[in-house]
């Protein structure tokens, strides 16, 4: 049975590329367009593995990511931080990893076979 991974990002192109770059090494992909349409997606269909973008309209992610209990969420940042702040922002026991964007595309499909088996 194929692993289920949610992407969730506010930019199309992204969202598009990480779905088919996904589908291509057999995962099931769901998509989401920020925190909020994740959450709602969630309650209906547990992903094995959400990538999420920190940075996105309507309510924060940090705030988003307590509410998706037994769910291992990597964040996808094109910001630049601190060790402090990625520290704040793992904080987090669902939080998994910290994938920088731009990333590189085996180096991401490697983290999420890593992630999910």
């Amino acid at each position: 049975m194929s692993k289920t991974i949610m992407v969730v990002d506010d930019e199309g192109d992204i969202r598009e590329t990480v779905k088919t770059v996904l589908e291509k090494e057999g995962y099931s992909v769901i998509t989401a367009i920020s925190g909020d349409d994740a959450l709602k997606k969630w309650t209906k269909q547990k992903p094995d593995l959400i990538l999420m973008d920190i940075m996105m309209p309507g309510t924060p992610v940090k705030d988003i990511i307590p509410k998706m209990t037994g769910t291992k969420v990597a964040y996808l940042s094109v910001v630049r931080t601190s060790e402090a702040e990625k520290e704040d922002l793992m904080k987090s026991k669902n939080i998994v990893d910290f994938i920088q964007k731009p990333f590189d595309i085996k180096e991401l499909v490697k983290k999420v076979k890593k992630l999910v088996g």
